[in-house]
């Protein structure tokens, strides 16, 4: 066992003009940054210069709301492809971990092999993928489906669609290709392995045409808190991506998704959680607050209902009093966890629709924070400490202004405390976030004889 002190990881959640809804709208803000590769790439290299584990893209198959007199006062309808975005980002950046999300419900297994097997390559070992079952109904509408999957369904595929992925990435050993030129052969056709998957969901029979990837298999992510969701996690993710909004509820999340990684048989030391971190930093609290307010100004009463009309499940909040109290919200078959935490922070706090809105409209429930440099940090290492984080997915309000200020002021602080990298000590995100190397597993037939 490592002597080593336990250090945070950090993701960087990198959301175009940043994590507050309206923050295009900020005078410091990028408004095109959505599709200005310059903005990206200008953002990577600051969070590689501070040493952060890696970058975290979200993304979605559809414009995300409908609601038309809201959704066009935001800039969330105008996003890049985050395979073809991070892999421009391999080129500028040489350390730091690239994550993006990819669905299992509006995807086929051996296209999610091939492109993220490639990010890896390219990357020379830095991608991960995040797994998502897609909370958005909207998206079937895309993918010639009338209606969303259950639940239930969505989940049930989406064990089956990694362990497929993952069958795909070890089509071929680590050594598989001689690429002999004097004999003429270019691989080793008895290292080479055809999935011949069949299954409910997924009928696949391989092999990929590409080279086990640098990494063994790209770092899986995941970031569904329902049941189903932890019980996805305790099998197959590495990194969970989780929501909480108080530091009881992130330890009991913690603690519950250890548990199941051990009674799992897995090793749960290494699966690494991180909460969303939404942090509004000054070099004292005064300006903080002054920063936040200005930013709330900015919101315009149609995007705050929208948004929270969309985290509910589409929920109607036409007929209620703005101001009065938030209404007993239906069971939905969308966003479970995250209905949760909406719920359980109204009802903790007393918010009218209102001020939940403002509330959600910029964190979407997760943990946020206004204050100095050195009261982040101290949130920070108190959840870290208490064992209800084991590092964080930071979320600035604004880019570039909110998260230069973040780099700038906490990450200094987080290392003097000795808790943050001053170094990388690895070249892959596996090695960053102290990941294991899978074994290859023979999950197949060989396809060739040899000569």
């Amino acid at each position: 066992m490592s002597s080593a002190p336990r250090q945070m990881r950090l993701g960087l959640f990198l959301l175009s003009t940043g994590h507050h809804i309206a923050g295009w709208r900020h005078p410091g803000a990028q408004a095109d940054a959505p599709v200005s590769i310059r903005h990206y790439a200008e953002m990577a290299r600051l969070a590689e210069a501070a040493r952060f584990d890696m970058l975290f893209l979200a993304d979605n198959n559809c414009v995300t709301q409908t609601d038309w007199p809201a959704v066009r006062r935001t800039s969330r309808t105008n996003i890049f492809e985050p395979i073809a975005l991070l892999s421009a980002l391999s080129m500028v950046t040489e350390r730091i971990g690239l994550v993006a999300t990819g669905s299992t419900t509006y995807a086929e297994p051996y296209h999610t092999a091939r492109s993220f097997g490639t990010l890896d390559h390219l990357s020379g070992g830095r991608a991960g993928w995040n797994i998502v079952t897609t909370s958005n109904a909207n998206e079937a509408w895309n993918f010639g489906r009338d209606s969303h999957l259950a639940h239930a369904d969505r989940y049930r595929r989406a064990a089956e669609f990694v362990e497929v992925t993952k069958g795909l990435w070890d089509s071929f050993a680590d050594d598989a290709f001689e690429r002999d030129a004097e004999s003429g052969v270019y691989f080793d056709a008895a290292k080479l392995d055809v999935l011949n998957h069949r299954g409910e969901d997924f009928a696949v029979r391989g092999p990929l045409n590409l080279a086990r990837p640098p990494q063994g298999h790209p770092v899986l992510v995941q970031a569904g808190g329902s049941e189903a969701g932890r019980d996805l996690a305790a099998r197959l993710a590495e990194v969970i991506f989780s929501v909480s909004q108080t530091l009881p509820e992130a330890q009991a999340f913690y603690a519950d998704i250890k548990a199941r990684l051990t009674a799992a048989g897995r090793d749960a030391e290494a699966v690494k959680v991180l909460p969303g971190f939404f942090p509004v930093v000054g070099r004292t609290r005064t300006e903080a607050e002054d920063q936040m307010a200005e930013l709330q100004k900015l919101l315009h009463p149609d995007v705050g209902l929208s948004l929270l009309s969309f985290l509910t499940g589409g929920f109607d909040f036409s007929k209620f009093d703005v101001d009065g109290p938030l209404p007993a919200l239906p069971d939905t078959d969308v966003g479970k966890a995250r209905l949760k935490v909406i719920a359980d922070l109204a009802k903790r706090e007393n918010l009218t629709i209102r001020q939940l809105y403002e509330r959600i409209a910029v964190s979407r429930g997760h943990h946020m924070i206004v204050g100095s440099y050195s009261e982040v940090a101290d949130r920070m290492q108190e959840w870290f400490e208490g064992r209800g984080a084991d590092g964080f997915n930071v979320m600035p309000p604004t880019f570039p202004a909110g998260f230069r200020a973040f780099t700038e002021l906490v990450v200094p602080e987080l290392q003097r405390r000795g808790l943050f990298r001053t170094e990388y000590s690895g070249t892959t995100l596996r090695e960053h976030l102290g990941l294991a190397r899978p074994e290859r597993l023979s999950r197949g037939t060989t396809a060739l004889p040899e000569a």
